[in-house]
C-alpha cells in the first residue's frame, strides 16, 4: 500500500508559522493543534523568518527586474526566429 505525502498551501504554512513567531504556544501544541508534526512548524517558522529579510533589503525588486529582462530577451528571440523561419519558408519556394 502506497501513501503519499500531504502537501499543505503556502497560506496555512504561513498562517502556523505566525503562530509560532507569536509564541502563544508550544510548537508541540502548535502541531496538536493543526495535525502537523512540530519539526515541520520549526521549519516553516525559520523560512518566514529568513522570508523576512529578504522582504525588506529589496532582494524580491531585483530578482523581478531580472525575470523581466529575461523575459524581454526571449521575446526578442523568438521574433528574431520567426522572421527567419518566414524567410527560410519563402526562400524554399513553400
Amino acid at each position: 500500500m502506497k501513501t503519499t505525502r500531504k502537501r499543505y498551501s503556502a497560506e496555512f504554512k504561513a498562517r502556523v508559522a505566525l503562530e509560532a513567531i507569536r509564541g502563544d504556544l508550544t510548537l508541540a501544541e502548535l502541531g496538536a493543534k493543526h495535525g502537523v508534526h512540530h519539526t515541520m512548524i520549526a521549519s516553516w517558522k525559520r523560512q518566514a523568518i529568513d522570508g523576512m529579510a529578504s522582504t525588506f533589503s529589496g532582494a524580491g525588486d531585483a530578482a523581478r527586474v531580472a525575470s523581466e529582462a529575461e523575459v524581454d530577451k526571449l521575446h526578442a528571440k523568438i521574433g528574431q526566429l520567426l522572421v527567419e523561419r518566414d524567410f527560410l519558408a519563402k526562400a524554399s519556394g513553400r
